[in-house]
């Protein structure tokens, strides 16, 4: 007898088959009709009664009934996803459909165990998970970081690119235009090739800011977010030196994958849409790379610190700008350092394979990518980081979670643009990935070639912090003086100085000289040193700015030097004895003293 539509039928008794069939109708819709056992057995006589007892049997439009593996198979074939491929599969591959059915009869056999794992991994919500909720926060979420970070190139545009700034533009573009000719443009994609001048850093930073208030307010989030990240790229290559951190990267990459996630709305509205599941894929799949990357880095790098266990005795006081909790962090006990060191690699080790896994799991990863990016923003400022990181996380939780939630419209892209950008992406994406584990395999070095193409676009990287933990704290004392015997210290805004000032907390603003600072000290040859030599020299008032305050009051000194000294956090009794937060020992010299006439010469 012919049918109108294919039946599927289950026993409606058994609790663990009504919790999948609900998954499957999700994902078949009503191309499947769904009944159970108890409901249609008299209506179907030809079916023998111990069989609806033994497997979900399938009825197919001309009458043909199939059973185990293959029901299910020829049924998920109706919908979407890999139920197509695994019905041709288990119809082509006969050692795929044996070890079906056999898996198949096992589980059959042990429902109660399999309704209880169902329930520990999944939780009484089966059906395939959407993430419109969690999307629309993240996308406003990253709306407020591209409006921070704007505003805080902003702040310190003209003391570091300006003009009159450390690096200035129109003086540095000049020069790479004449060293790297006609690939200029994709060595350094940037629209300040068209104004290399402090105007247009004006320009690119408005327009940015506007664009970020565009992605809150949900009004054309693709195109304003596509201007978000045209707008930064621009200002992170101009940037040079002081816009070389991860993070910045990291809004570039999060940032440009967003805009297939986002709706196209032409008014504000606040009314969930739900992203396509391969824009949602290449989102969580950063964070996979993001957070399995920075724990494969500290293996990688042959650090003994990490491998001991001991790496924490050092970070909390060694970092580039720790904050009051580091100092508390400091004081644990050598036990606790291990301890949280073992949860650390926990989380970057373990837990992005989670975020593939069943919907539970997916949850506990991401409470332990929030769980620890809260931490590390506690004890250190990472300019907006964590704040991205976590925004990252929260797509692991779908909409049964949040109460109330209705389905709304879902974001669709043609299938010609979509998929070809996503499997490029993904291919070149393990280029970086590979390299945390410091070597590549030759099947990856072809796409390594195409991938150094693309690279200078910052928007497909590898990521990482802290692979080699730093022991020591050397801090840069930059000095001044009128007469060559009193000296008066360049106190930064941020960066540990006087021993008695406390950490502060500055996130998710980045101070950007402040950090480069901190990676000065290391010992590596700057390019910036000099230029912010000859600026202090000048008292600039554009880079004075960029200091808690300028010790001669707008007058330019005579001379110059820069000491380092080493930091350390002090303990509990020092800090009741003396009231400081850190203590200090000579260490050498970083650039000798200098006067002002021989740097003219």
């Amino acid at each position: 007898m012919k049918r109108e539509r294919p039946l599927l039928i289950y026993d409606g008794d058994c609790g663990f088959c009504t919790l999948w069939i609900a998954r499957w109708r999700a994902r078949t819709g009503d191309r499947v009709e769904y009944r159970s056992s108890q409901d249609v057995a008299r209506e179907l006589p030809e079916v023998p009664s111990g069989a609806f007892q033994e497997s979900v049997q399938f009825i197919d439009i001309d009458g043909r009934r199939y059973e185990r593996a293959e029901a299910v198979f020829r049924s998920l074939a109706l919908g979407a996803g890999a139920g197509r491929a695994l019905a041709w599969m288990y119809r082509k591959a006969p050692p795929f459909a044996a070890a079906c059915d056999s898996a198949y009869r096992f589980v059959a056999s042990n429902r109660m165990l399999f309704s209880r794992l169902t329930g520990l991994l999944w939780g009484r919500e089966v059906t395939p998970p959407t993430y419109a909720i969690s999307t629309a926060i993240f996308l406003r979420l990253l709306g407020v970081i591209y409006l921070i970070a704007f505003a805080s190139f902003g702040v310190q545009a003209k003391g570091l690119v300006g003009a009159h700034g450390i690096l200035p533009i129109r003086e540095i573009f000049p020069q790479a235009a004449r060293a790297l000719g006609t690939d200029a443009w994709r060595q350094w994609p940037t629209l300040l090739w068209l104004w290399p001048d402090d105007g247009m850093v004006l320009l690119l930073t408005w327009s940015g800011v506007f664009f970020s208030l565009l992605v809150v307010g949900g009004m054309a989030q693709p195109l304003a977010l596509l201007g978000a990240w045209s707008a930064y790229l621009s200002l992170v290559v101009g940037g040079q030196d002081f816009y070389s951190f991860q993070w910045d990267i990291l809004l570039l990459e999060a940032g440009l994958l967003s805009v297939f996630a986002a709706p196209c709305r032409w008014r504000p509205n606040f009314v969930p849409c739900i992203p396509s599941r391969l824009a949602h894929f290449l989102l969580v799949w950063l964070l996979f790379r993001l957070m399995f990357s920075s724990g494969v880095v500290k293996l990688s790098s042959g650090d003994v610190t990490w491998k001991n266990l001991t790496a924490l005795d050092f970070h909390y006081g060694t970092q580039p700008i720790p904050t009051p909790l580091a100092w508390l962090a400091e004081q644990a006990p050598e036990w606790f350092q291990k301890f949280s060191c073992v949860g650390m690699f926990g989380v970057e080790l373990v837990l992005p394979f989670f975020i593939f896994l069943p919907r539970r799991l997916r949850l506990i990863a991401s409470g332990g990518f929030i769980g620890l990016q809260a931490l590390i923003a506690l004890t250190g400022n990472y300019g907006f980081f964590n704040l991205l990181a976590v925004g990252l996380a929260l797509l692991l939780v779908d909409d049964a979670v949040w109460p109330g939630f209705r389905r709304h419209s879902r974001v669709t892209w043609p299938r010609w643009i979509l998929p070809p950008l996503a499997a490029g992406y993904f291919l070149l994406s393990l280029v970086p990935l590979a390299g945390a584990f410091r070597s590549l395999p030759p099947a990856i070095e072809p796409l390594a070639r195409l991938y150094e193409r693309v690279a200078p676009f910052r928007s497909v990287n590898g990521y990482g912090l802290f692979a080699v933990m730093t022991r020591e704290r050397a801090e840069i004392v930059l000095q001044g003086s009128m007469d060559g015997v009193t000296w008066k210290t360049y106190e930064f805004k941020y960066k540990p100085g006087a021993l008695d000032r406390p950490p502060p907390l500055v996130a998710p603003y980045m101070p950007r000289l402040d950090w480069q600072m901190w990676f000065a000290a290391l010992g590596r040859g700057e390019p910036w040193m000099a230029p912010l030599v000859r600026r202090l020299f000048e008292a600039q008032p554009d880079v004075l700015s960029l200091f808690a305050k300028d010790p001669f009051d707008g007058k330019p000194p005579r001379y110059l030097r820069a000491n380092l000294d080493d930091y350390h956090f002090t303990n509990f009794t020092q800090r009741r004895a003396t009231g400081n937060w850190w203590r200090s020992d000579p260490k050498g010299i970083y650039f000798p003293e200098i006067s002002r006439d021989s740097l003219d010469r």
